[in-house]
């Protein structure tokens, strides 16, 4: 089941709740649907942290936090799904997204030398911004959505196998028992 996977990999509630730095959010910390591995906590998290995944600029894991908090998501799966972008994902996803937006609004797709340099990245945002953020809308938008369904989907399958595994054993059991009476 979904849920022993999650626990046994997500960090110890207690531990992040001690931790100095946090103080400020309070008692939010404390409420128990952000530690709890239960289908709606899960699929929520899935949701905000691929929307938070196609965030186009820094500091995506606070965000994912702070939508954890809001919605009452599983906080430690929310933030670790933002780390889907990492230094080899974030160039093909946001130039995936930066095609997609320039298809949408329509415009001449212009070439672009790339460099991996703040520099270029401040030269060159005056061109890309409005197709780059708009594909990353339509990019979170659409995983979140498919992450929250995907979630939904396998933990029903998973409960229904295992209502059905406890209703074979069952007959197979009382069967077993009836031919030895």
């Amino acid at each position: 089941m979904p849920k022993k996977f999650f626990k046994r990999y997500s960090p110890d509630p207690k531990r992040i709740k001690e931790t100095p730095g946090l103080g400020f959010l309070g008692s939010r910390l404390h409420q128990p649907s952000l530690w709890h591995f239960n289908r709606h906590s899960v699929s929520r998290a899935f949701a905000i942290g691929l929307f938070c995944t196609w965030i186009p600029f820094p500091f995506q894991s606070v965000i994912a936090a702070f939508g954890a908090l809001y919605f009452r998501a599983n906080l430690a799966l929310s933030v670790a799904l933002v780390f889907v972008t990492n230094p080899i994902t974030i160039p093909p996803m946001f130039y995936f997204a930066y095609r997609l937006g320039s298809l949408i609004l329509g415009g001449k797709e212009e070439k672009i030398d790339i460099e991996l340099s703040l520099e270029w990245l401040v030269n060159s945002l005056g061109q890309i911004w409005q197709p780059l953020f708009l594909g990353s809308f339509l990019l979170a938008l659409f995983s979140s959505m498919l992450g929250y369904l995907v979630v939904q989907f396998i933990w029903r399958y998973n409960i229904r196998k295992q209502q059905n595994s406890r209703s074979t054993r069952a007959i197979n059991n009382k069967s077993k028992a009836d031919e030895v009476s």
